[in-house]
């Protein structure tokens, strides 16, 4: 059964010492059937802030605003009609602000973004009766706390009314939420009779106004502390040294984590091993859920599995969570590798990500050595080796994906030479003095060199892999094979959408990636300062709108990156926009697979400028959903694809896009002037030959073909 911990930020969950709030952490990553919901009045811009604190538990639900929004932790979008509800009878901060101007003792806290409430500083003194009956005069309700703070809400809004409105939509009985709060605003989350906790140092008043209540626990640590000494009263976490018993009924294809041994029974041995660092669905909730999109490596191999792939997918499982006993059965055979907390940061977070993906991005000055992340690299690649070599049966085939897993092919042909081992590259393979810089370069080249196949998405990345490993005894075969989308998906999936008509006025400019600095977002928001400078025509027609969500927290490689963009987004916006127009519309969280196509059928142009990339599988996806659209519904013509010369897809679709350097300022705002410029017709021949060279091959007869390409020896076809 799902347990839901509600708690403060400021003061509580954020509280206490930094070694109280890694054990909270580390205690909820244990237990996922504990679910975390926040409960704060920071706005949603603010708590993106927090959620970069690699010691805050991802939230699967967020109350902001003292109780005035409702957020899904997911991707920080607005739970409706929920909110809708809340905000009933809100006057507007106008009419409030009006209103209230007539008391001196009002500070309104300008500084602080506010939506759907009005938050003022007010000293004990001048919290009058004639304050409080003007604002429910206007029809609203009002907290005050920490005798300092004073906020103005719609009438059914507070933090408890949206945890009570919440809680009856999920269906969460009160036995089974805990509360977790240190000051007056969070008194409503305590009358609503379910379990409590007030931590160390809290207001006075709230421990008067919760005197004698059973269910409240008081206590005697602060902040995070305090929260996890309530869980562990009730028994909703254990300490880290204590395990819970497997469960007795594991579904037939999931391999308990934990001490395999170095060989497994012969009914659990596969003639195909899968390995791939992330699992194919992500823990969230209580549940697992598929990736928001049909594309990329995790909905390939899942599908090609469904097509009666043989054999088991060995991934990680980070965080230490218990899990595994859960994987739907009706999803692919997993065999999940635990990793700590500290672990899966220094593999991934540190040597992944701040040791190898620059130099993939031919951006090497990036690059910062740690040894002991590297360490943890070595040991993290050893646990997956020794897993894939226990489950493979003689003579079996292994498939191992991208660049975090590079020291298995020379771990494996040690401990099990009889095995056939290929690797697929979805990212760049960077130059051979790039490579050769590295401090590991020797130790890598050693391991890769004994792979018996090497995959890419383009001739050049092969080459550059060809070149690196040149000298060396053993070479594997080396096979170009990119890969493609799932178009009959795409196509389905347009067929139920109903795209806006583009408006003949104005230019929707449209990209579509993560948060890093190798896709230049800031680069993409310069060239459309420069484009406005140049172009005055185009001021206030054209729109830059850029979904850019984050990494996972704790991943701190890209925080210049985002600071940067978010400085050059409001200063752009600052000095271009007008009273109903701005130019950069910056989504910085997730988005459906049906929403981002819905995106897709309203763009003018999808700008695609990765400095390097595998491939970029946003480029075809907009090409599916494109040639999907009937004649009829694109009087306008079709979008426009500009794409960089150094993404992977411009190998297969050449100039039938726009190329363009996102590495010269000037060539950027030129392609994308000319795309903006392109008439319906060139826009028609331009994605006719894009869906041409697109192709239908299945993503998963591409996995197919690649499992026995590893298996067949002899030269590269």
């Amino acid at each position: 059964m799902s347990r839901i911990l509600v708690t403060d930020l400021d003061g509580t969950l954020l509280g206490g010492d930094l070694a109280d709030r890694g054990r909270l952490r580390d205690a909820l990553a244990r237990h996922p059937e504990v679910t975390v919901v926040f409960a704060t009045g920071r706005g949603r811009s603010s708590i993106r802030d927090v959620l970069r604190d690699p010691l805050v538990p991802a939230p699967r639900w967020i109350i902001a605003d003292v109780g005035a929004t409702v957020l899904d932790g997911a991707d920080l979008s607005t739970v409706e009609p929920l909110q809708e509800q809340l905000r009933a009878g809100w006057p507007g901060p106008d009419r409030v602000r009006a209103a209230l101007r007539r008391f001196p003792g009002l500070g309104y806290q300008r500084g602080v973004v506010q939506d759907g409430r009005c938050s003022y500083h007010l000293a004990p003194e001048h919290l009058t009766a004639g304050l409080t009956e003007a604002v429910e005069a206007l029809g609203c309700g009002w907290t005050y706390s920490a005798d300092r703070y004073f906020d103005v809400l719609p009438p059914a809004a507070s933090k408890g009314g949206a945890l009570r409105a919440l809680a009856a939509k999920q269906g969460w009985p009160d036995e089974e939420i805990l509360v977790a709060g240190d000051s007056l605003n969070d008194l409503s989350l305590f009358r609503l009779g379910t379990h409590g906790v007030i931590v160390a140092g809290a207001e006075p008043a709230l421990l008067a106004a919760t005197a004698g209540d059973p269910l409240i626990h008081r206590a005697h640590r602060r902040g995070a502390g305090g929260i996890l000494a309530a869980l562990r009263a009730l028994g909703w976490v254990t300490p880290a040294h204590v395990h819970a018993p497997a469960p007795a009924h594991l579904p037939a294809q999931v391999h308990a984590p934990a001490h395999l041994p170095a060989h497994a029974p012969a009914a659990h041995r596969h003639s195909l091993v899968i390995g791939y660092h992330r699992p194919p669905m992500r823990w969230t909730a209580g549940s697992w859920q598929p990736p928001t999109s049909p594309n990329g490596i995790l909905p390939t191999l899942t599908s090609a599995f469904g097509d009666g792939l043989p054999g088991v997918w060995v991934t990680a499982l980070p965080g230490e969570h218990p899990e595994a006993g859960r994987v739907p059965p009706a999803g692919p055979p997993l065999s999940l590798v635990p990793l700590s907390t500290a672990e899966w940061t220094g593999y991934f977070h540190h040597a992944c990500k701040e040791i190898l993906w620059p130099a993939l991005m031919s951006e090497p000055d990036r690059s910062v050595f740690d040894d002991r992340a590297w360490a943890e690299y070595r040991t993290v690649n050893a646990r997956f080796a020794e897993r894939i070599g226990a489950l493979a049966a003689p003579g079996a085939t292994v498939w191992l994906h991208d660049y975090n897993l590079w020291l298995v092919p020379g771990l494996l042909r040690t401990a099990r030479p009889d095995l056939r081992t290929g690797l697929f590259h979805h990212t760049p393979f960077p130059p051979p003095d790039i490579f050769a810089a590295l401090p590991v370069a020797a130790e890598l080249r050693t391991s890769l060199a004994h792979l018996d196949w090497a995959g890419f998405h383009t001739a050049t990345f092969a080459e550059h892999f060809r070149h690196t490993l040149a000298g060396l005894p053993r070479l594997p075969r080396i096979q170009v094979r990119p890969l493609g989308v799932d178009r009959p998906a795409i196509e389905a999936l347009v067929r139920t959408r109903t795209p806006p008509p583009r408006s003949t006025a104005g230019h929707l400019v449209l990209a579509v990636e993560r948060l890093d600095y190798a896709k230049a977002p800031v680069q993409k928001v310069d060239a459309v300062a420069r484009l406005l400078a140049q172009r005055p025509d185009l001021r206030g027609r054209l729109t830059f709108r850029l979904v850019c969500p984050p990494p996972e927290p704790g991943l701190t490689a890209f925080d210049s990156t985002r600071a940067l963009l978010e400085r050059r987004v409001a200063e752009v916006n600052e000095a271009w926009q007008e009273a109903d127009w701005r130019p950069v519309d910056y989504l910085p969280r997730s988005l459906s697979f049906a929403e981002v196509v819905d995106e897709y059928l309203a763009a003018d142009v999808l700008w695609v400028t990765s400095l390097q990339d595998g491939m970029n599988l946003t480029a075809k996806e907009f090409i599916a959903a494109q040639a999907a659209l009937p004649s009829p519904r694109r009087a306008s013509g079709p979008g426009v694809l500009v794409l960089s010369r150094h993404a992977g897809a411009a190998a297969e679709l050449g100039d039938a896009a726009l190329l363009t350097d996102p590495r010269s300022p000037a060539d950027l705002t030129t392609v994308l002037a000319e795309a903006l410029a392109l008439g319906p017709a060139e826009r028609g021949a331009r994605m006719h030959r894009l869906a041409a060279l697109l192709g239908h091959e299945r993503p998963a007869d591409w996995a197919a073909r690649i499992v026995h390409a590893i298996r067949r020896p002899g030269p590269a076809a």
